[in-house]
């Protein structure tokens, strides 16, 4: 089974986005700041990474960049999911090391979607 860590300061928004995921088949963590999220891709990476942009103790930019130095730190598919959506934005997260970018509110047809793209899931998944 695949692994997602869903990182966003928001309560609501980590358990919609858990419901969508496990309905992918994705076995889910939570952390409500980069700081948490990055002990937990220290002791293990995940297959991939939800993330919010804004975010207290450190946001969703510097945990990506401090994920991506770890060793095998490039492998997880890095999906933003955030209210910015300004094209600075979204230009700076691809190019620090974002594979997509979703805007919120998402369903589970935008976040099926955007993995599907990234490879995380089947393509054929994202359409049921």
């Amino acid at each position: 089974m695949k692994t997602c860590l869903v990182v966003d300061d928001s309560s609501v928004v980590r358990k919609i986005a858990r419901r969508i995921l496990e309905g992918l088949e994705f076995q889910v963590t939570e952390a409500e700041d980069g700081s948490k999220a990055l002990e937990i891709c220290q002791r293990q990476l995940p297959d991939a990474v939800l993330l919010d942009w804004n975010m207290p103790v450190m946001d969703g930019f510097e945990f990506m960049g401090h994920m991506r130095r770890l060793p095998g730190g490039e492998q997880p598919k890095v999906v933003f999911c955030t209210t910015e959506n300004n094209v600075a934005h979204i230009a700076q997260a691809l190019s620090g090391g974002a594979n997509e970018y979703i805007m919120k509110p998402f369903d589970k047809d935008i976040i099926a979607d955007k993995f599907a793209e990234v490879g995380l899931i089947p393509v054929g998944q994202a359409m049921v």
